[in-house]
């Protein structure tokens, strides 16, 4: 037998083929809210101070490790249907993992479903949206049902009987995910369907169709017949639901289970195959006579259910945004460690120039989302109601139409690490479109400022104004709000060149709110590289001159 070589005397010399250094770190077990300066600003700012104590136990609890793993296994173990159970009884139930449930119960036991509502004080909007901000970062997809809950409630509210009935459960802070009849539970979520094959965002189109079962009229019943193309959350206790009448398009309160406990013939066919958004189900059903109740008035369904869309297209903004921050955050976090022929990739001139750029975009989009909070919280001011009705519009289409390239810059600066599926960037880049596409896209974004503009003139006048609340501090600020004037008061091609008003409006709004609230050399930064310079460019192309490492050292968490 031959005689061993000394490498084989010795396997373990083997083992050990390199040292792991350089690498970056999991960011996690942080504050996001104490390590978030912008956001603790725009809370103070926006009229919600008094509840730091609670964002900041907030932000410490869902920074956890343990707590952004439920993110992974909510969106790895994706939600399952059966049609029948074992013994062949109609059950249309989805079944979802435990992190999706943990993340709804941490929602709901915050308020972030109802807090508005159940405790109406001074700055509860903006304190929903900065909780909600927060735990977007996390996870996204269980934010649908949330904010459909959050946004039923003033269409809820125009039919005072029915109201009562159900407000109390919906703002209750229990989450009861069992599949059993709504009068059993303390709590409830409520879903919405509107959108069917033929009409998409035109929902004058819809063909589901009502029919009275004795008298007609607000509060009353009636069975629904027809379909639903994308019915998001079918395990919510009840979904308000546009069906025609004699009278035109009218809105309906359609629970899971009828009064006597059986189940209400609204069958889910299938579960939809997303891009994303994979942790939150979305179904196609149909309606086979199912029980609902008229809210509002018969023919004025649409008019009954807009505010919901507004505010579900709020908490749009609030998720691009939050997952703006995220992507940034992963990106900044990651090139503080990392270094990259001798120097630490955040102390490059170039890589710095892409950071604080992703870090620009994301404080635009906090200060503009928080800036629509406030006027939600004083709605109750004509000015800040118009206010809203625009500015909801312009910040939906433009934050979240931004977030996706956004997302991939992030994706960019972390490399091919970043690409993999044990990062959160994948799942960033994959969750950000749905924003811009959902509760409708760039398009009738665009449209519905169109239809703000010529029923509601005087919304110009409020936007306008807002706008100059920062006449004077930036010349090309000041020449943008010219131009709007005069584009927004001549609108007779609007439709064609929308895109291009709406886009400068958003710009502009975004640059009057850092030049009042951030620091000089964010606001600088974003007006000279989004408002001096001509067409947009990729991230990473910020003029000279701009302070780079301090706007990275304001963004940049600690971990």
């Amino acid at each position: 037998m031959p005689p061993l070589s000394p490498s084989a005397k010795h396997p373990s010399a083997f083992a050990d083929t390199h040292t792991v250094e350089n690498v970056s770190r999991e960011l996690q077990d942080y504050n996001l809210y104490r390590e978030d300066r912008a956001l603790q600003e725009a809370v103070g700012r926006e009229g919600a101070a008094w509840a730091n104590d609670s964002l900041t136990a907030f932000g410490q609890e869902v920074g956890r490790a343990e707590y952004l793993q439920l993110g992974f296994a909510a969106n790895k173990y994706t939600p399952e249907f059966d049609t029948h159970d074992r013994f062949g009884n109609r059950v249309d139930l989805v079944s979802y993992h435990p992190a999706y449930h943990t993340l709804m119960n941490t929602a709901v036991r915050n308020g972030l479903h109802a807090s508005p509502w159940s405790d109406p004080r001074s700055g509860a909007h903006a304190a929903r949206a900065a909780h909600c901000y927060l735990h977007g970062q996390v996870e996204a997809g269980h934010g649908c049902p949330i904010t459909m809950t959050f946004a039923c409630i003033p269409s809820i509210r125009t039919t005072p009987g029915i109201a009562a009935l159900w407000e109390p459960r919906i703002t209750a802070r229990e989450y009861d995910p069992r599949n059993v009849p709504d009068s059993l539970k303390n709590g409830v979520t409520i879903g919405m369907g509107m959108t069917e094959k033929q009409g998409g965002s035109d929902v004058r189109s819809n063909s589901t169709r009502a029919y009275p079962l004795g008298t007609r009229g607000s509060g009353e019943p009636y069975e629904l017949v027809g379909h639903k193309f994308f019915l998001s959350a079918p395990m919510c206790d009840a979904f308000l639901v546009l069906a025609q009448t004699e009278a035109g398009p009218s809105c309906f309160l359609v629970p899971r289970w009828r009064p006597d406990g059986s189940k209400n013939p609204l069958q889910v066919l299938r579960l939809k195959k997303k891009l994303s958004n994979a942790s939150n189900a979305s179904s196609e059903i149909e309606l086979r006579g199912a029980l609902g109740w008229l809210l509002g008035e018969e023919g004025r369904g649409v008019r009954t259910i807009v505010e919901m869309v507004s505010l579900t297209r709020f908490d749009c903004m609030i998720g691009s945004a939050a997952g703006m921050r995220m992507a940034a955050s992963q990106a900044l976090h990651h090139c503080s460690i990392r270094q990259a022929f001798g120097r630490v990739l955040n102390e490059q001139p170039l890589m710095q120039n892409v950071l604080a750029d992703l870090a620009i975009e994301s404080e635009a989009a906090l200060v503009t989302s928080m800036r629509m909070a406030r006027a939600l919280d004083s709605s109750a001011d004509e000015r800040e109601a118009l206010f809203v009705r625009l500015g909801v519009a312009v910040g939906k289409y433009w934050i979240c139409k931004r977030t996706p390239n956004h997302a991939y810059e992030a994706m960019e600066c972390i490399g091919g690490s970043g690409v993999m599926e044990d990062s959160m960037m994948p799942r960033l880049y994959r969750e950000a479109p749905i924003n811009a596409i959902w509760e409708g896209s760039g398009n009738v974004q665009c449209l519905d400022v169109l239809r703000a503009l010529q029923k509601s003139p005087k919304v110009v006048e409020v936007f306008l104004d807002e706008l100059s609340q920062a006449h004077g501090a930036d010349a090309a600020l000041d020449r943008e709000i010219q131009r709007l004037e005069r584009d927004l008061t001549a609108p007779e091609d609007f439709e064609y060149r929308a895109r291009d008003i709406v886009d400068r409006m958003a710009r502009a709004l975004q640059a009057s709110l850092l030049l009042q609230h951030a620091p000089n050399g964010v606001a600088e930064a974003f007006c000279r590289s989004r408002l001096a310079s001509e067409g947009q460019h990729h991230m990473g192309a910020l003029p000279r001159g701009i302070d780079c490492a301090a706007i990275i050292e304001r963004a940049t968490p600690r971990a």
